[in-house]
């Protein structure tokens, strides 16, 4: 595998001291504990091991990863994980993508709230979906959704939104057929946005009567519930924004998709270009260009990269991927099945394990790089601690030691 040449960990490595010394008092510790964990994201601070070519007798040292799900190093492990448990759900229909956003005036509050606003956000969208899907009018069927919140944008300014990945049809009410979608449109997205609205704002005006809202700063005057009301009255006439892509080409196409955007982060180390006196250079998307002119650079002060890299930490549990209707967890296996069957299609055979695998089948897959001499498979000869090394320089096959 080969390392990016610039890391979001060197911006902090470099950085990182002297921006948490200036906003002492001001960062949370989720916030914190993030900038550690990608600080020590595969060095000797979290210990590691010794790998060794079961062909070659090559040898190296690997270093553990942080595991924190806002690292960029660590996603694509996780991501295929995540991927091969969903692989077996995917139903043999088109399907479609969904975005719900939220407008600019909700993003402090939502900021400031971001356990309450982000689970409304989930909620409202995924009832937005089931219930229009549901509605005679429309589809007339029960459908399922996998939502993947993400908060940014492309320069990573606070942007939060859901990405809905649905299938192109549902179970009917009576659960006695499969309901097909027509080709290439499943909902009309002019009334999902005024549901999706309604719904909201409803949530949120709730959430602040019951007092689960909090604020500071420029927004503290939103305390006060003639204040708040004020605030919300203008987005209950403003369109809001429901996107509707066009449908993938088929469940292939779902997966690699997923691959992309389920585990990501505020930016990935691959968008990443120089660090100097001027800052961290990147690259991203301006979407009000169209053809090659979208695609742009930016330069930020190392200190607004980094303001701008934690505005999208999450809190502590808050769940990020989530499954509603046919595929929530609770029933979704069943729900697949009959699914499968009014289509008229088998369940899918799982495949036997390989000859040669005779790992525990359940420990967690191994993603370590195969060798880089011959591609034999590494095996762990030796492991250390935390702060630890190797007791003795790795033996590698060209050096002869």
């Amino acid at each position: 595998m080969i390392r990016p040449r610039l890391e979001v960990a060197d911006i902090f490595h470099r950085h990182g001291a002297a921006w948490r010394k200036a906003n002492a008092g001001h960062l949370s510790l989720g916030q914190l504990q993030v900038m550690a964990a990608i600080e020590q994201c595969r060095t000797a601070a979290l210990g590691g091991h010794v790998e060794r070519c079961n062909n070659c007798g090559h040898s190296r040292i690997s270093y553990n990863s942080c595991r924190n799900r806002h690292c960029p190093r660590c996603q694509g492990a996780a991501a295929q994980d995540w991927l091969m448990a969903r692989e077996a759900d995917l139903l043999p229909v088109g399907y479609f993508h969904l975005v719900f956003t939220l407008p600019a005036e909700i993003a402090p509050i939502a900021y400031q709230n971001k356990a309450v606003v982000y689970d409304l956000l989930f909620r409202t969208a995924a009832e937005t979906l089931l219930t229009i899907a549901a509605d005679p009018r429309h589809l007339g069927a029960r459908i399922g959704t996998t939502a993947v919140l993400h908060t940014w944008g492309s320069a990573m300014t606070h942007h939060p939104h859901v990405h809905m990945i649905v299938p192109g049809g549902g179970i009917s009410l009576d659960g006695t057929r499969w309901v097909h979608c027509k080709p290439g449109f499943l909902l009309p997205v002019r009334v999902l946005s005024r549901l999706f609205r309604r719904l909201f704002l409803t949530a949120l005006a709730d959430a602040h009567t019951t007092g689960r809202l909090r604020f500071f700063g420029e927004i503290e005057g939103l305390r006060r519930h003639q204040a708040f009301t004020a605030h919300l009255a203008p987005l209950r006439r403003k369109n809001w924004f429901v996107y509707a892509k066009p449908p993938f080409a088929g469940p292939e196409a779902v997966l690699a998709y997923l691959a992309r955007y389920t585990h990501r982060v505020a930016i990935a180390n691959s968008r990443l270009i120089a660090l100097d006196e001027c800052g961290v250079t990147f690259r991203y998307k301006d979407y009000r260009r169209n053809g090659q002119a979208r695609f742009r650079t930016m330069t930020l002060a190392a200190d607004e990269f980094i303001r701008r890299f934690l505005l999208h930490v999450l809190p502590k549990g808050f769940h990020r991927i989530r499954h509603y209707g046919l595929l929530a967890s609770a029933g979704c296996k069943a729900n697949i099945a009959r699914a499968r069957e009014l289509i008229a299609v088998p369940m899918p055979m799982v495949d036997p394990p390989a000859a040669h695998d005779t790992a525990d089948q359940r420990d967690p897959p191994d993603h370590r790089p195969p060798c880089p001499c011959c591609g034999g498979r590494m095996l762990i000869v030796e492991t250390f601690g935390r702060g630890g090394a190797p007791r003795g320089p790795p033996f590698t096959a060209a050096s002869g030691d």
